[in-house]
């Protein structure tokens, strides 16, 4: 039921084509390497995973492709369009949302004013037509409340929609934002850290938001988290960074039994240590 309230709104992509694509990037800050040498591939409806170690560059990539930061080497290409050099607001037209690692809604209006503002790019009449709310301006404001409704019914947040955001609980705030995102019509989800700060609970429920947002409306997802317990249940492919640099790919069970993962993450002692027992 909520996902056919959205699919009409929302309806992602269609196949199993590659959606996003990266080429080995690299991105260094004043000759420190952020990113060395990453690429990857993204197909319409996969939930692609990145994961490594506090520093590890995970973020930096996120905002490679959603052109906050310029790679200078390398290539990323979105739908088939070349996003290097693009700004962001023209990157988010194509149909790429993102998330952040810390909440960044407007605490004074409402879930459903926050919401509003993510279809902001599907506005397309003036300020006249907007001033006497008819005709073109009547008919669209109609359209973003009602996709708008969908999605807070899809998060089951419908109980706040009137609340002002800045007094709801954090694990609600992450869901409203999430819905922002939606709200754009995304083609690829960029989620960074969705679970981050959550109790127990609240990470149960917000990898299932994910996991409907990918099987019920078909939309892609990157997803960027430390929770590895919910990245390897969810994920269809992991791709692990350490230092910038990519250093295995792969399907989740076969990230967790890599020697190379195992020793970023726990240390080459363990690794060694490891091996002996074997």
């Amino acid at each position: 039921m909520r996902a056919r309230l959205l699919h009409e709104f929302l309806p992602g992509a269609d196949g199993t084509e590659t959606i996003l694509e990266i080429e080995d990037i690299h991105l260094s800050f004043a000759g420190v390497k952020a990113i060395d040498g990453v690429s990857l591939r993204v197909h319409n409806g996969e939930l692609f995973a990145i994961i490594g170690p506090n520093g590890a560059g995970k973020t930096s990539i996120f905002n490679c492709i959603s052109g906050v930061y310029h790679p200078q080497e390398g290539a990323i290409r979105f739908l088939g369009r070349d996003l290097l050099g693009m700004k962001p607001h023209r990157i988010a037209d194509l149909g790429l949302a993102r998330t952040f690692q810390n909440i960044e809604l407007f605490p004074q209006l409402t879930v459903l004013d926050n919401l509003m503002l993510g279809r902001h790019q599907h506005v397309h009449y003036g300020t006249f037509s907007a001033a006497i709310r008819l005709g073109r301006a009547s008919r669209e404001e109609a359209r973003n409340r009602e996709v708008v409704e969908g999605i807070i019914e899809f998060l089951g947040i419908h109980q706040h929609r009137r609340s002002y955001v800045a007094m709801l609980p954090y694990g609600i705030q992450k869901r409203i934002e999430l819905g922002r995102a939606l709200a754009m019509e995304p083609k690829l989800l960029l989620l960074d850290e969705p679970a981050a700060g959550m109790n127990l609970e609240e990470t149960e429920d917000m990898a299932r938001y994910i996991t409907d947002i990918k099987r019920e409306l078909g939309i892609g997802v990157i997803l960027v988290d430390h929770e590895m317990r919910m990245v390897m249940d969810l994920a269809d492919t992991v791709l692990v960074i350490d230092f910038g640099k990519p250093i295995a790919v792969g399907r989740p069970d076969e990230i967790q039994s890599n020697p190379d993962v195992i020793r970023a993450y726990l240390g080459e002692e363990h690794a060694i240590a490891e091996g002996g027992d074997q």
